[in-house]
């Protein structure tokens, strides 16, 4: 047994921590270290994307927003994540990690809080939902922190492996929020606080929910996870104050590694928060080709035309690239990360310009408006898929490319810049308009997949990883 006496004190902070060191590395406390914090990291998802699980719903609950007001409030998480990690990614040193997840934890409890009383009456007004919005972010910066801090706890060669486990399955927090949603609202004897609403949609009868649900379920979790973390996490003693945490800009690596994640966790955030709304706006109920008026009022223009019903559909994106996330993070530590960021790139290419046709709904009949439907839902899978697995390969070649305290760093000011997704995918579609959006995607993927080959996959490259 290694002697964990040996490797930390009595108190918070742990004394002689060097991970790559076999004889005093304590992995029994690194692995705890990761389940805890991943816990916390899940639920701070879910706080993040609740807003875009509920947003697609408001006005069948009873507010009358219109399709642009709707599309920014649900890229406002997306800008105030981006802000709130460029924060969080320089206090890892500052805090450590105990200190710093307790208190996010606990943080988290505003905005959904605030989502759950709010979203039981069609009353409150634009601005104060766009502040929640805006407050949902911070489950969208929590990453920027506890990643680095999660990689000061291992090894180089199990970095790849606990990086990508930790934000696979953080990352489910958003397909579960989205996923459970549904259920949630449809239990009035979970509806211990607040009252009941109606909800209509098209050629379906009113139905009862509880809407609040779907928040205050998370509630009590964000409270054990800051007790959790408060009572049984270490933190790691790294020294760096800001300004020279900030030395990672000079570096070259520290630029061209940001745009390659701007195109894994933008692209997967970004469809994650408008996902549901794009769905409706070309195939459902906000498509006024297909639809005229709202709720129980409403009617379908194409004869034959079951019109989806976004809920049941949105987190499919964000389940299948969580998944790919996990997986794909044990395959980086065995063949390095940069050939994978390759393929990510590569499918990505393939899969976003399969979906561009199905961005132009037909709707001259229900069979070509089902036919567009399904390539767009597939379409959209593959490109969670691949956007997941660059995110596992990008962050096992970050700790291969920097040393230890850059590669923290890295990590979490390219975390940051990848959150604001959701904010620029939003007002992309809102100006440019899904096709043209989708194009600069490709663009994109292109320069990444040069980038990636030049610098990091091809044989003899400069910085392999």
């Amino acid at each position: 047994m290694k002697p964990e006496a040996s490797t930390r004190r009595e108190g918070e902070w742990l004394e002689s921590w060097d991970p790559e060191n076999e004889e005093t590395w304590d992995e029994r406390l690194a692995w705890k270290t990761l389940w805890l914090t991943t816990f916390a990291l899940f639920l701070a998802f879910v706080a993040w994307f609740l807003p875009s699980a509920l947003i697609p719903k408001l006005n069948p609950l009873g507010y009358s927003f219109s399709t642009t007001q709707l599309y920014w409030m649900a890229a406002m998480p997306g800008l105030s994540a981006g802000l709130f990690r460029l924060l969080w990614m320089i206090l890892p040193p500052i805090l450590g990690t105990r200190k710093m997840v307790a208190l996010t934890s606990l943080l988290l409890v505003f905005s959904t809080l605030g989502w759950g009383v709010r979203v039981q009456e069609p009353t409150a007004p634009y601005w104060e939902l766009m502040v929640l919005a805006f407050l949902a972010g911070i489950g969208g910066g929590a990453f920027s922190g506890f990643m680095p801090s999660t990689s000061y706890f291992f090894p180089r060669r199990k970095q790849g492996t606990a990086l990508g486990l930790q934000a696979g399955i953080g990352n489910f927090g958003v397909s579960a929020v989205q996923l459970l949603t549904p259920y949630l609202i449809g239990f009035s004897w979970l509806a211990f606080f607040g009252s009941e609403q109606t909800i209509s949609m098209p050629g379906k009868a009113p139905q009862d929910v509880w809407y609040q649900n779907a928040a205050f379920i998370w509630i009590p979790l964000m409270v054990l996870a800051a007790i959790l973390a408060w009572t049984m996490l270490r933190s790691v003693p790294i020294k760096a104050n800001i300004r020279q945490q900030f030395d990672i800009f000079g570096n070259l690596d520290t630029w061209l590694m940001t745009l390659l994640y701007i195109m894994t966790f933008g692209t997967f955030s970004g469809l994650a928060a408008q996902f549901g709304l794009l769905m409706a706006d070309l195939y459902g109920i906000s498509n006024p080709d297909i639809v005229r008026g709202t709720g129980a009022a409403a009617t379908v223009l194409i004869e034959g035309y079951e019109v989806p019903d976004v809920v049941k559909f949105v987190f499919l994106g964000p389940l299948v690239g969580a998944g790919a996330r996990v997986l794909f993070a044990p395959l980086t530590d065995r063949t390095g990360g940069a050939i994978w960021t390759l393929v990510s790139g590569i499918g990505l290419i393939v899969s976003i310009a399969f979906t561009i046709p199905a961005l132009t709904p037909d709707t001259t009949s229900a069979a070509t408006l089902d036919a567009g439907f399904d390539q767009f839902l597939w379409g959209m899978l593959a490109i969670f898929l691949f956007a997941g697995i660059g995110n596992a390969s990008t962050f096992k070649q970050m700790p291969m490319i920097f040393e230890k305290r850059q590669a923290g760093g890295v990590i979490g000011w390219t975390a940051a810049i990848a959150a604001f997704g959701p904010f620029f995918f939003g007002i992309g579609v809102t100006t440019l308009g899904p096709t043209t959006f989708y194009s600069v995607g490709i663009a994109w993927a292109v320069m990444c997949v040069a980038i990636t080959w030049a610098r990091y996959a091809r044989r003899g490259a400069p910085k392999p990883g």
